[in-house]
């Protein structure tokens, strides 16, 4: 049987310079290279040589490939040439949400193996909880002008007070490091009851209630995850959390 001869090959211009590699270019000549393509590099080294080259084919940026001597395009217009799904940064996602939830499970399951011997007790259950409020709590913290932004279209307490949207990830935070040390209870509790209780009630209202489309601040600001059972699943995780710890702390569980 005869071999297939036929090389597939690709001219890629990008721009590479000594202050800035442009990372779309680089992701294109990896694309290329992982679907078989010999690729003809050509780097532009200067903002005369990017400039020139925009005129000179009429585009308005770069990188751009071009197969078979026709233009396939920029980044995004490769990914679509070769059959690969490109995520919209508008696209509405779980993957941070997902991501936190995974990383908090893992870190829960190697605490409880540190500090007990074994990779499943009811300890990891408290943990993972804790530990999703604090990472939660940080998500919010990166950000927290954005996050209050997004918060107050939803939250019932923060439209009547603002300033507790920029309050709100310091308490989760906090509730979340004491019930992970297993200290201060009648503080961490009754605080995480709270805010839950109030944010679950937000997110019902505006959801399930006044059926509202909205991006969820659970994660922080300026993401794509959509409110609704993410969030209401996050304030009653810390609900059950709160009344367990009270109940423990009260000595009705031992």
């Amino acid at each position: 049987m005869p071999k297939d001869t036929t090389t597939k090959t690709a001219t890629l211009f990008r721009m590479v310079m000594a202050d800035h590699m442009c990372p779309f270019g680089l992701k294109s000549k990896d694309l290329l290279e992982r679907h078989g393509y010999i690729v003809e590099d050509e780097h532009l080294t200067s903002r005369n040589a990017v400039d020139a080259f925009k005129a000179e084919h009429n585009v308005k940026s770069t990188p751009q490939t071009f197969i078979g001597g026709e233009r396939v395009g920029g980044y995004e217009d490769l990914a679509k040439h070769l059959g690969v799904a490109v995520k919209s940064k508008d696209e509405t996602t779980y993957q941070p949400v997902i991501a936190l939830f995974s990383v908090a499970a893992l870190m829960a399951v190697a605490v409880t193996w540190i500090s007990l011997g074994t990779m499943f007790a009811g300890r990891t259950i408290e943990m993972f909880i804790s530990i999703s409020m604090v990472l939660l709590g940080l998500q919010k913290l990166k950000d927290l002008e954005s996050f209050a932004t997004m918060f107050i279209n939803y939250d019932l307490l923060a439209q009547r007070w603002v300033r507790y949207g920029y309050n709100y990830p310091f308490a989760e935070t906090g509730a979340g490091l004491l019930m992970m040390a297993g200290v201060l209870t009648w503080v961490s509790a009754p605080v995480a009851l709270v805010v839950a209780g109030i944010g679950a009630v937000s997110v019902f209202k505006a959801v399930y209630i006044d059926k509202r489309e909205l991006k969820c601040a659970c994660v922080g600001g300026n993401t794509n995850v959509p409110l609704g059972f993410v969030s209401l699943t996050e304030n009653l995780m810390m609900i059950g959390m709160a009344i367990w710890m009270i109940t423990k702390a009260s000595g009705l569980v031992s």
